[in-house]
């Protein structure tokens, strides 16, 4: 096979520095500014026919010029390693133990990131590029923009992918879709009073006691029923001192949701939480600045999506699986969580997702991912722009 005739000691050697590398260069969200300019180092040494930061700190590097677009993405940012004396590893040591690499986003997801860039980058020395044009993005802020990055990289730079591949952990598992998600804040409105006197005021808080424990009760009926989740994740309250009665609390809600489910349905779901209550229900928007200096406004209200098994784009995924693995895929898997998929997906762009690491240690102490799944990973990403 071509990648694994290519996939010499040498060009071993170089993905899994630049990979231990990138692990260890801290890059919390709104903070991937040293990161970027490694990546964006690398795809200059790898002779990308473009490289680039854009505007809102993505890092973007392209080879080939073909009317088929091709699209990877990786974000740059990882969640905070607050708690680094609880580690077996250092989370930014960049150590390795019994071939896997320990430290905050080695998951999530700097082997996918470090393995499509070198993948583009070997596709263009194999020759692999005609008729084709290779994006591969290194992405901003994910963690809490799902998707926005994107529709800043799609925006400013015209690119408008016929295919695109979200390299984000899934064990090595080709990844049709993901579940949907709508974020949403309640807040209950008082009357402040002072507190020897809370007959004179309406408390807040109480107003949101009642609508709490319907939270609870929904997420019971869902999962009784098959459906998503939805966890209450924030609350906080207004107060004109300790002396008075509060009048303004506000909650932050997660839903999830599954195949089958719509974001018209929650929000039905989420009118009945706050009836009958001093209530109102807000888009729960997020607004971040990127590291260079970008508005990232986002509205986290997106549908559940999977790419059919039958799709040009998952056939060719799996043929790349074949000639990587010697074997056809085992099984498929659907990630219970968001990506920047959401943005692709909205446009049409048929979308699918596969990276080393497994999921369910992103985010976590003792964060770790076998080298050799970085490894095959790229191999995986060369035999899929062959394929392509």
């Amino acid at each position: 096979m071509i990648a694994q005739k290519f996939w010499d000691e040498t060009h071993r050697r170089d993905l899994l520095d630049f990979y231990v590398e990138a692990v260890k260069t801290r890059s919390y969200s709104d903070q991937e500014g040293e990161l970027a300019q490694k990546l964006l180092a690398k795809m200059k040494e790898l002779e990308y026919d473009e490289a680039y930061v854009d505007a809102a700190g993505n890092v973007c590097g392209r080879v080939g010029c073909g009317g088929k677009v091709i699209h990877f993405d990786s974000h740059m940012d990882t969640v905070l390693a607050e708690n680094a004396a609880e580690w077996k590893h250092p989370p930014f040591a960049g150590e390795i133990e019994d071939g896997m690499l320990y430290g905050r986003g080695a998951v999530d997801m700097k082997g996918g990131l470090t393995a499509s860039i070198c993948a583009a980058g070997a596709a263009k020395k194999l020759a692999l590029l005609e008729g084709k044009t290779v994006w591969v993005t290194g992405s901003v802020c994910e963690e809490y923009c799902d998707g926005v990055c994107l529709e800043h990289f799609y925006r400013d730079s015209g690119v408008s992918p016929d295919f695109c591949v979200i390299c984000e952990p899934s064990d090595n598992v080709i990844t049709l879709g993901h579940a949907g998600k709508v974020q949403a804040r309640v807040v209950t409105h008082g009357v402040s009073a002072h507190g020897s006197a809370p007959e004179r005021g309406v408390n807040a808080v109480y107003e949101m006691a009642e609508i709490i424990q319907r939270v609870e009760a929904l997420n019971a009926k869902l999962r009784e029923n098959g459906g998503g989740t939805i966890v209450l994740s924030h609350i906080s309250c207004q107060t004109a001192s300790l002396n008075a009665v509060p009048d303004r609390c506000e909650i932050y809600l997660d839903r999830r949701l599954r195949l089958g489910e719509t974001t018209a349905q929650v929000a039905t779901e989420l009118a009945a939480l706050a009836a009958g209550k001093r209530a109102s229900v807000e888009p729960g928007t997020l607004i971040h600045t990127s590291w260079n200096g970008a508005r990232l406004v986002y509205r986290p209200e997106h549908d559940p999506w999977k790419i059919d098994e039958s799709h040009p784009l998952t056939l060719a995924c799996n043929a790349a699986y074949e000639k990587t693995f010697g074997e056809a895929p085992a099984r498929y898997d659907f990630w219970d969580f968001g990506t920047n998929a959401v943005v692709p997906v909205a446009m049409g762009v048929p979308t699918i997702g596969f990276g080393p690491g497994k999921y369910k240690l992103a985010h976590m102490t003792d964060e770790r991912c076998a080298l050799a799944k970085v490894e095959e990973a790229c191999c995986f990403y060369i035999h899929l722009i062959e394929t392509l």
